[in-house]
């Protein structure tokens, strides 16, 4: 007698992630990701205690690549610290992958406290290296805060917009708010 193979615990996770991502939490239905997959739900609970375990480990993967691997990723390939915020900018808001999610979880954490903190850890980390970045431009803690929020805000929130701007292409404004948000701040000069 053959011996039955269980879908990866991961396989789950990432169909998880992707009704996630597609239509929030209320989505995501064991029986639903098990048509998904091509399985019967049962192979579920070899990995899972229930739907509401599996919410926790899709939060843990999504935490995990929205930081840890960000971080390792734009470590290993260095920069300036221009380089590095875009780079950790392209990664964490990709439109294919993780701003889906991003927007799901916010959308999520909106009426879940546990979610909320959740989400809470991972943008605290995420204005720690946009504060580290923006630091090595500007000593004014205060301007640096600013102007960490700024971006951050930018990274969520352009993906959003449904603007025109002009002859410029959205890229060419994206790039100059970069250039803005990391530009040496000019001395104050004394007017007396």
């Amino acid at each position: 007698m053959a011996a039955t193979t269980l879908t990866p615990r991961e396989k789950w996770i990432e169909q998880g992630l992707q009704a996630l991502a597609s239509g929030g939490p209320e989505v995501v239905r064991i029986e639903a990701l098990a048509k998904g997959l091509g399985v019967t739900k049962g192979g579920f609970y070899g990995h899972f205690k229930d739907r509401r375990a599996l919410l926790t480990a899709m939060l843990d993967s999504w935490e995990r690549e929205s930081t840890d691997e960000v971080l390792a990723t734009i470590e290993r390939e260095g920069g300036d610290p221009r380089t590095r915020a875009r780079r950790a900018g392209a990664l964490t808001f990709s439109d294919d992958r993780l701003r889906p999610l991003d927007l799901a979880i916010r959308d999520w954490a909106r009426r879940d406290r546990a979610v909320a903190e959740r989400l809470r850890r991972v943008d605290n980390a995420r204005m720690g290296l946009l504060r580290e970045m923006i630091g090595t431009v500007c000593d004014d803690p205060d301007e640096v805060e600013a102007r960490s929020l700024l971006a951050f805000c930018v990274a969520i929130g352009e993906g959003l917009l449904a603007v025109d701007h002009g002859e410029r292409t959205r890229s060419q404004v994206l790039a100059a708010a970069t250039d803005l948000l990391f530009a040496t701040p000019e001395p104050i000069q004394d007017r007396t």
